[in-house]
């Protein structure tokens, strides 16, 4: 389900092969409309979140990539006091919801 961005920008020095294992069995958390203040009348944000849960740390093993995009990039530990980007926020409280953890 990754594509080759994902690869390329995040994980270029890894193997494809385990990111294939990694992503076969993602959880679809929402599909659709997003509410974006980048949205107008003719046209829209829409977006597909899926939730790879990972409970034997073998993303752990990556060593991330900045994309064109963006400034740096790294895993980080999140609660509810996170300040999110437009409703991403719903997003993590699928995630938290499908996994049975908390967010506090």
């Amino acid at each position: 389900m990754h594509d080759m961005v994902f690869n390329k920008a995040v994980v270029s020095t890894q193997s494809t092969g385990k990111l294939d294992e990694l992503f076969k069995h993602g959880t679809t958390l929402y599909k659709g409309y997003v509410d974006d203040p980048r949205n107008t009348d003719n046209a829209w944000m829409e977006t597909v979140a899926v939730n790879f849960h990972d409970s034997s740390n073998s993303f752990d093993s990556f060593k991330l990539h900045h994309g064109d995009d963006a400034g740096a990039v790294s895993w980080i530990d999140i609660d509810s006091s996170i300040k999110l980007y437009a409703n991403h926020a719903a997003f993590i409280e699928a995630a938290v919801s499908v996994n049975g953890a908390h967010w506090n």
